[in-house]
């Protein structure tokens, strides 16, 4: 029977598709052109004719679903109000991830040799900054050190994208029982700081991490 040929469009919006879900499957460094094109049912200089060779597919798999991500998150924190924005930032996170599996799996795999940073600790990064601003309001209202906001910002942050790595692996709870949870540690930590921690007691007392009296 006859088939219909695809314009070049449809065939670069294929590969991309194609390509998300071997990077996503096997990695980076462990994926091939060949298997590529296996999968999209095409030669291997059809690949390098849309996009160079694989360097050049991965690095538009990966534009993509940063912009995805960015646009959902800054969506999502595009409030003044703290509780808010944590609410709508750990659904927006883990909506992506229950929508664009293949693509979250992307950002955290192996990236090419010299590639820098992690894609997610990029999107992450961006929006360590925003709440960031909105730990400096809290912190002011509450009278604490402005100077601690960058480091509490980024642990909130940290602790929201290591958690939706075991989300996408464990299949549960549910997102919006799962974003819940999330918002539950995360606020009600935030709303229970003291504005000067006291020091470790492990340090307080002399003893080292394993328990015994340290040296001082």
């Amino acid at each position: 029977m006859p088939t219909t040929r695809m314009t070049g469009s449809q065939r670069r919006q294929q590969l991309i598709e194609v390509g998300r879900g071997l990077f996503a499957e096997r990695g980076y460094q462990a994926a091939t052109v060949e298997e590529i094109a296996e999968r999209a049912g095409v030669t291997k200089p059809v690949v390098y004719e849309h996009f160079g060779g694989k360097d050049g597919l991965y690095a538009v798999v990966v534009d993509r679903e940063i912009d995805e991500l960015s646009a959902r998150m800054t969506a999502a924190i595009s409030t003044d109000k703290a509780r808010i924005a944590g609410e709508q930032a750990a659904l927006a996170f883990l909506t992506y991830i229950d929508e664009r599996g293949d693509g979250f799996k992307v950002l955290v795999r192996d990236a090419p040799v010299g590639r820098g940073e992690s894609a997610l600790a990029t999107v992450m990064g961006d929006v360590a900054v925003r709440v960031e601003q909105l730990l400096l309001a809290t912190f002011a209202d509450r009278g604490f050190d402005a100077e601690a906001a960058p480091m509490y910002a980024r642990m909130l942050i940290g602790a929201v994208a290591f958690v939706g790595e075991w989300w996408l692996e464990a299949g549960k709870p549910d997102r919006d029982r799962m974003a819940s949870h999330l918002v539950n540690l995360l606020w009600n930590g935030l709303k229970g700081l003291e504005s000067e921690p006291p020091p470790l007691r492990i340090l307080a007392t002399g003893a080292s991490a394993n328990g015994r009296p340290g040296a001082d």
